[in-house]
């Protein structure tokens, strides 16, 4: 049971009929020899300039070296797009400042 079915019908049958054989019956043109053919190029419409994706995360932490304690603000920036790899440096960086409590507050790119 081979069925031999054209590109166009195997396109049609996965994935419908397109927009544009619809709205339009595809009849193909040629210009006469005589006149050279004329191509206007049409920009595309500006978009606003986007930031580049910012490289840094800044990680807040609160940060005590005994329970209960004195707390103090440690600000750390770390070079990764990946949250949870930023607040694995940032407490690591705690740790070896000595403190022994800390809880991650924010992270945010920069």
């Amino acid at each position: 049971m081979a069925v031999e079915l054209s590109e166009q019908e195997m396109r049609q049958a996965l994935f419908g009929p397109s927009k544009q054989a619809q709205s339009e019956p595809s009849v193909t043109t040629s210009p006469p020899a005589s006149q050279p053919e004329v191509e206007l190029k049409s920009r595309p419409p500006s978009r606003p300039a986007s930031k580049p994706l910012s490289t840094k995360l800044r990680v807040t932490l609160h940060v005590t070296r005994e329970f209960e304690g004195k707390v103090e603000v440690l600000v750390v920036d770390a070079n990764t797009l990946s949250t949870l790899t930023a607040e694995q440096e940032a407490k690591a960086e705690a740790k070896k400042r000595k403190f022994r409590y800390f809880d991650v507050i924010s992270v945010l790119p920069i």
